[in-house]
C-alpha cells in the first residue's frame, strides 16, 4: 500500500489541483449513494418493478438534498473543460482533436454498458422473463445515462460557453418555468431546461477557471443565496421539496431540471467552492490524495455500473433465497426497510468492485500507466497563485 501511495504521488503533475479531483469524486459517490438509497426493486407476483422509499416515506426527503450532487459534477466539468480548452489554444491544438479526445474518453466506457445490457436484455427475453421486468431493470441502467449526453453537448460547446456568464442560462430557466408552470404554457418547453439548467453550474465552473469568484464572500453569497431561493421556491411557489424525482409525484425537480433544482445546485456549488481551500490542505498528504486519485480513475466506471451492481445483487439473492429479502425485494415503506437497505450497501459496493475489475480498462484505455495498473490523468493545470487565493 505504501508503494502504491508513493507511485501515485510521484506520478501526479505538480500543478494539478487535487481539490477539484476531490469534488468530482464526491459528486460521483453522491449520485451512487443516492441511487442505492432511493431506488428499490420490488419482487411482486413473479415480476420485478421499481419503487422509491420517498413515495411512502416523504420525511426522508432530506436524503435527496445530500445525495443529488450533479450540479457539483457540472461545476467541476466546466472548470476542467475551460482550462483544458485554454491550454489547447496556447499549444495550438485545433478544436477537432481537442473535442474528439474528450468525447472519446467520455463515451469509450459507455460502449461496454450498451453492449452488455443489450445482450442481457435479449437473453432475459429469450429466457421468458417478462417484458415489464426487463423494462424495469433496463430503465435503472439507461436512465442515468441522460446526463452524459448533456455533459457531452456542453463539453463540445465549451469554446462558445466558456465565457458565458451563468446568469444568462439562469434567466432562461426562470422564464421557462414561469411560462410552463406559472402561465400554463406547454410542458414540453421544460426540456429547454435540460441544457439550460445544467449550463448554469457548467458556466459557473468556467467562470471560476477564469479567476472569478475568488473571495470567500462571493462563495458564501452563492451558497446562502441559492439555498434561500430554493427554500422560497419550495415553500411558496409550489415546487417539490425532493431534489430527485419521486414516482407518482405531481412534478419532478430533475426531469426536467426546475428553477428550484438549479437554485439548490447553486447553493451546492457555493459550498463546493468553499471546500476547495480545506481540501487542498488535506490532500497534501499522499495517503489522502491516493484515495481521491483511485476514485477518480474509476469515476466513470463507478457511475456507469453502480446500478448494474445493485441489480446483480438483487436478482441473485432473489434466485437463491426462499422469498423476498427485507431491504432488497420488499416494498420500501418503513424504517425496517431503511435499516435493511443500509446493511445491503456494502454488498452493493462489493458487486461494484467486481464490475470495476471487469470493465475498468474501457475507462483507462489510452492513458499513461504507473506501476503497471494505475493511471493518473492530467487535468488542466491551475496557476499556483490562484490556488493559494482560493
Amino acid at each position: 500500500m505504501t508503494g502504491l501511495v508513493a507511485r501515485i504521488e510521484a506520478a501526479t503533475p505538480p500543478g494539478r489541483d487535487r481539490a477539484v479531483d476531490a469534488l468530482r469524486a464526491l459528486a460521483i459517490l453522491g449520485v451512487v449513494g443516492g441511487h442505492w438509497l432511493v431506488t428499490a426493486l420490488v419482487a411482486d407476483s413473479g415480476t420485478v418493478r421499481g419503487a422509491s422509499p420517498l413515495t411512502e416515506m416523504p420525511h426522508l426527503t432530506p436524503v435527496s438534498w445530500v445525495f443529488q450532487t450533479l450540479a457539483v459534477f457540472f461545476l467541476v466539468g466546466g472548470m476542467v473543460a475551460a482550462g483544458s480548452w485554454a491550454s489547447a489554444q496556447k499549444r495550438g491544438v485545433p478544436y477537432g482533436p481537442w473535442v474528439g479526445g474528450r468525447l472519446a474518453r467520455l463515451f469509450r466506457p459507455v460502449a461496454a454498458v450498451l453492449v452488455v445490457w443489450t445482450l442481457a436484455a435479449a437473453a432475459m427475453l429469450a429466457a421468458g422473463v417478462g417484458e415489464s421486468t426487463v423494462r424495469a431493470l433496463g430503465k435503472l441502467v439507461w436512465s442515468p445515462l441522460w446526463f452524459l449526453l448533456v455533459f457531452a453537448v456542453l463539453s463540445a460547446l465549451t469554446p462558445l460557453v466558456a465565457r458565458l456568464h451563468p446568469l444568462w442560462p439562469l434567466v432562461i430557466v426562470l422564464h421557462v418555468d414561469l411560462v410552463r408552470l406559472g402561465l400554463g404554457g406547454p410542458q414540453e418547453l421544460g426540456w429547454v431546461n435540460v441544457v439550460a439548467g445544467w449550463l448554469v453550474p457548467y458556466c459557473l465552473g468556467a467562470l471560476v477557471a477564469r479567476g472569478g469568484l475568488r473571495g470567500r464572500t462571493s462563495r458564501w453569497a452563492l451558497l446562502l443565496g441559492g439555498a434561500t431561493a430554493a427554500a422560497g421556491l419550495v415553500l411558496w411557489a409550489g415546487y417539490p421539496a425532493s431534489m430527485v424525482g419521486v414516482p407518482g409525484g405531481r412534478m419532478s425537480n430533475l426531469d426536467p431540471p426546475s428553477l428550484a433544482a438549479v437554485a439548490f445546485g447553486l447553493a451546492q456549488c457555493g459550498a463546493a467552492l468553499l471546500l476547495l481551500g480545506p481540501l487542498r490542505r488535506v490532500l497534501r498528504r499522499p495517503a489522502a490524495w491516493a484515495v481521491v486519485a483511485v476514485v477518480n480513475l474509476a469515476a466513470m466506471t463507478v457511475f456507469l455500473w453502480h446500478q448494474t451492481a445493485m441489480i446483480v445483487v438483487t436478482t441473485s439473492a432473489l434466485l437463491l433465497a426462499d422469498g423476498p429479502l427485507p431491504g432488497l425485494h420488499t416494498v420500501p415503506d418503513g424504517a425496517g426497510w431503511v435499516v435493511a437497505r443500509l446493511l445491503w450497501l456494502p454488498v452493493f459496493a462489493l458487486a461494484l468492485l467486481g464490475c470495476w475489475a471487469a470493465f475498468r480498462g474501457y475507462e483507462q484505455g489510452g492513458h499513461r500507466t504507473v506501476g503497471g495498473s494505475l493511471v493518473v490523468r492530467e487535468a488542466a493545470p491551475e496557476r499556483k497563485g490562484r490556488a493559494r487565493r482560493a
